[in-house]
């Protein structure tokens, strides 16, 4: 069995297992804990360190994907999204290797939901431009080209008849606002028809945890481009950064 580890750092919790590679399943049951508050890059560093070591050697063998909330480039967080902001433009994939003793490939959040999606979800076999996008406190987002990750497409910032998208369309935008099913289709019909106007992409993949309610708003979108619910759900996060870092690990 091929394994590789996947943690998934967030603004409340940490998550992390050992994924098998060949079907994309935890091999233990995946273990959560809360995230510090505040999550400074010393107190997270931490408990990461504390989390890896709990599984022990043998479930962590194998490359290491870890994901952030943040803009991820070399290695470095230039952003930070629901948490702490001392990890704007931090080395953090260098402390995170340096707290678990192991090299880590470190990417954003949405871009491992992304690449579960494109080995082993919704996005499987697809070739051309694939859009995940990730409807949640924000809108994240995911463009793979030809199975090949674009990273930090940030699809969830574009300004859109003078909004940031995700101010609009978001799903707890939709919470928030008490929006009924019809009012909130009308916003992520202007918001999915605008990213198919820019990129003309081959799939919409929709994730997140309103994809369990995809039924109220997918077949209502009228879009040239097919568009469906995400096949991942909590564990999208740990699947994709433990299977990106194996590619990146054995590529070439």
């Amino acid at each position: 069995m091929a394994l590789a580890f996947g943690m998934d750092i967030g603004g409340s919790g940490i998550k992390a297992a050992p994924v098998d590679l060949a079907t994309g399943d935890c091999t233990v049951e995946r273990v959560k804990v809360d995230t510090p508050q505040p999550s400074t890059p010393k107190a997270v560093a931490k408990a990461v360190a504390e989390l890896f070591h709990y599984f022990g050697e043998e479930a962590t063998q194998g490359a290491i994907g870890v994901t952030m909330p943040c803009i991820v480039q070399a290695g470095v967080t230039l952003s930070a999204a629901n948490i702490d902001q001392k990890w704007t433009n931090y080395p953090a994939a260098e402390i995170l290797s340096e707290a678990i003793g192991r090299p880590i490939t470190l990417l954003n959040d949405a871009d491992a939901a992304g690449m579960a999606e494109l080995y082993y979800g919704a996005a499987m076999n697809t070739p051309g431009l694939i859009i995940v996008t990730t409807l949640g406190t924000g809108i994240g987002s995911a463009m793979i080209y030809n199975g090949v990750l674009v990273p930090n497409s940030e699809l969830g910032h574009l300004e859109i008849d003078g909004f940031d998208a995700e101010k609009r369309a978001a799903a707890s935008v939709r919470t928030k606002e008490d929006l009924s099913w019809p009012v909130y289709v009308k916003r992520l019909q202007r918001y999915y028809e605008t990213l198919e106007l820019l990129f003309s992409p081959d799939l919409f993949v929709v994730g997140g945890g309103i994809s369990r309610n995809s039924e109220k708003f997918i077949p209502h979108l009228n879009l040239r481009t097919r568009i469906v619910p995400a096949g991942l759900r909590n564990s999208a996060g740990i699947v994709g950064a433990a299977r990106h870092a194996h590619h990146l690990q054995n590529q070439g």
